[in-house]
């Protein structure tokens, strides 16, 4: 589907639906819809593979209210137990791409914590993703994706050490397409300094040229000044989130604004209670009257919290106020703070308004 944007088209409403979008802040598993669960469930239960209640039981359309402590138990009890072999992780892979390339997204910088199943190693796992994001752009040049492999916040510094190990030397068939690592989880897990644990993986993987992102402030447990200062020190990229933040906070990282870019998430924070005030109470708004802080807008978990990122720059133009001009140049921000090299930059600048 060819998209176009006429960005000094300025209307009283603002009309989304032809615009192109990059989406820096997705995880993979979160990404996946009830309906492909479904199938994949489908494909298992047929099998003899698995007991589980059909996900479309357990995760019923038009549920979207996951607060922090329902959220996390969803994929470490249920949605990891499906996806168990190279089936059903190509399934759910091809799945989600198809859903951002139908949505506009030009470029997509996808998450995963690997992870070993009862049938695939954790480099085995990252290789299939590979394989399975190839194979779709091969058919589908439009949408280019890359992976940022995740450490989890309740890994050992072992597990943490082979998350780095596969990002800076992975599998062949993901060798051109891992671009960065991610700090992610339950935002309750190593509060304050003790996070401080994965400081030198963290160093190791700048040093190799590989984007850093992390989580920051998702809750108040994670949004000490301790933590701020530990996470800062690792030199990223990109910080997601951002919530709990108070005007300290706020001069630190404006401070560094030439440096970060703030991945946001209005529906996912919404949603989960995570933010006061609705979508109008949304820190957008503080963050974007931030003189030169940049921010990328994201989805964080669609098949969650059920908003295409079109929509969230939907509920951004309606709640914040934004024209069409506005919003183009909104989205233009990103793409200076992609992961995916010089070469994809232009691509983008190419393509991204006609």
């Amino acid at each position: 589907m060819v998209r176009s944007v006429l960005c000094a088209d300025v209307t009283s409403q603002v009309r989304l639906t032809d615009l192109r979008f990059l989406e820096l802040h997705a995880h993979l598993t979160g990404s996946i819809s009830r309906q492909t669960l479904h199938e994949i469930w489908l494909d298992k239960k047929a099998a003899g593979e698995t007991d589980l209640e059909d996900p479309l039981a357990v995760i019923p359309e038009g549920k979207h209210d996951y607060d922090l402590v329902s959220f996390f138990p969803l994929f470490s009890k249920y949605i990891y137990a499906l996806l168990t072999d190279e089936a059903s992780i190509r399934h759910a892979t091809t799945s989600v791409l198809q859903s951002f390339l139908q949505d506009g997204v030009v470029y997509l910088e996808l998450r995963t914590t690997p992870r070993p199943t009862p049938s695939l190693s954790a480099e085995q796992y990252v290789a299939v993703l590979g394989s399975a994001i190839s194979d779709f752009e091969a058919s589908n040049p439009g949408l280019h994706t890359r992976l940022i492999l995740s450490i989890d916040r309740r890994h050992d510094f072992e597990t943490a050490s082979s998350v780095l190990a596969l990002a800076t030397n992975p599998p062949a068939s993901a060798s051109s397409l891992v671009v960065g690592l991610d700090l992610c989880g339950d935002p309750a897990a190593r509060p304050a300094g003790s996070i401080s644990l994965f400081t030198p993986l963290f160093q190791k993987a700048r040093a190799a040229g590989l984007g850093i992102t992390l989580h920051f402030a998702e809750a108040e447990t994670s949004a000490s000044r301790e933590e701020l200062e530990t996470l800062l020190s690792w030199r990223p990229h990109r910080l997601g989130h951002v919530i709990w933040e108070d005007a300290e906070t706020k001069r630190e990282i404006a401070r560094r604004k030439d440096e970060l870019c703030l991945e946001l998430c209005l529906s996912c924070n919404v949603h989960a209670g995570m933010v006061k005030g609705g979508f109008e109470g949304h820190h957008f708004g503080e963050w974007r009257g931030v003189e030169g802080v940049k921010v990328s807008i994201g989805t964080d978990d669609v098949g969650i919290f059920g908003s295409p990122l079109s929509n969230e720059y939907r509920l951004v133009a309606q709640h914040f106020h934004l024209d069409r001009r506005q919003i183009c140049a909104l989205a233009w921000e990103s793409i200076d703070h992609i992961f995916g090299g010089e070469e994809e930059k232009e691509r983008l600048r190419r393509i991204m308004w006609t």
